[in-house]
């Protein structure tokens, strides 16, 4: 049974700006942090974010100050993923329900966490619906798509009227047919329970790989080196300078090709903690390689080594998400 009081899933596919976006453009993700189940009794002591293309490493230290022991339930929220109609989504293996590669760590102990899957239709679980037919729940698995194929044709209609499937026709060569694709949401959530001892501190790591939105070239910037008409919307997503606009206008009109990289890691999705603060927070962002670009929103960011740039601050309270865009330069 899936717990009724693990904090509710509030991720989405991430860049929805309204940037035109090309057929090979592939829509990055948002992942976060872990969630508490509401608690005033533990606190965010410290947090150690590293973010990159490959992977995303969060260290935790709660304290516990209360004199009694509290056990709760601290749950992963996994991005909300569906078949989109334009894009690609970026779900490196989609027939595994650990589809990010997700581990936990509790005090240098491994922790295998429970794994609550809801599929949604039109803002409806339909998740029996699916498992009656036995049709896995990743809608971007082949297994989902080749069970869809084995639907008759009436519970193909209902299903087209509820918004689970759709129909599309192409021919792979016996001529032009029909075939079902799966419109569902997916929303996964990875939960484990927890004790935190009256005075103490516990630790929680956890790691995943992100996914990654792509794109060839550079959108927000014309071949001539000028803004184009989603500019705007890069500039305050990424809080993209002058410095950094005039250094890919630069690369752009001597021919240097780029491939955009995005990255989204939901910051604002937490705050169940005491008093919703972090205490010491250090956020880590490596753009990979020394060549590549990089922008992102922060306050009082350094440089601390060839590709890394890193943030402080005390008593933080996240109130925004996390955006990055890397431009990484083709090797030619």
């Amino acid at each position: 049974m899936p717990l009724k009081y693990v904090p509710a899933l509030a991720l989405a596919a991430a860049m929805s700006s309204g940037a035109a976006k090309a057929n090979d453009s592939i829509a990055e993700l948002g992942a976060g942090g872990v969630l508490l189940a509401r608690t005033d009794a533990v606190e965010l002591a410290r947090e150690q974010l590293f973010l990159s293309a490959e992977r995303v490493t969060v260290d935790y230290v709660f304290v516990n100050r209360t004199g009694s022991d509290v056990e709760t339930v601290v749950a992963f929220p996994m991005p909300v993923v569906s078949m989109g109609y334009d894009t690609m989504p970026p779900v490196v293996s989609p027939e595994d329900n650990n589809f990010m590669d997700f581990s936990v760590v509790h005090d240098g102990a491994p922790i295998t966490p429970e794994l609550d899957q809801r599929a949604m239709a039109l803002g409806i679980d339909v998740t029996r619906d699916l498992e009656a037919r036995n049709v896995p729940l990743m809608p971007l698995s082949n297994a989902a798509w080749k069970a869809l194929e084995k639907l008759d044709d009436g519970l193909t209609s209902d299903w087209v009227a509820r918004g689970i499937v759709s129909l599309q026709e192409w021919d792979e060569g016996g001529g032009m047919q029909a075939h079902r694709l799966p419109r569902w949401e997916l929303a996964s959530t990875f939960w484990w329970r927890s004790t935190f001892p009256a005075g103490g501190e516990v630790a929680v790591s956890h790691r995943y790989t992100p996914a990654v939105g792509a794109s060839a070239g550079v959108f927000f910037i014309n071949p001539d080196g000028s803004r184009n008409e989603v500019y705007n919307d890069y500039a305050a997503r990424y809080c993209i300078d002058d410095s950094f606009e005039q250094a890919v206008a630069k690369a752009v009109k001597s021919g240097v090709y780029f491939t955009e990289k995005r990255i989204d890691y939901v910051l604002t999705s937490g705050g169940n903690w005491a008093s919703g603060l972090i205490g010491d927070f250090r956020m880590t962002i490596d753009k990979g390689d020394p060549g590549n670009l990089v922008s992102f929103c922060g306050t009082g960011v350094k440089k601390t080594a060839p590709t890394q740039f890193q943030m402080s601050a005390t008593d933080f309270y996240p109130e925004k998400d996390i955006h990055i865009l890397i431009l990484e330069r083709l090797q030619q």
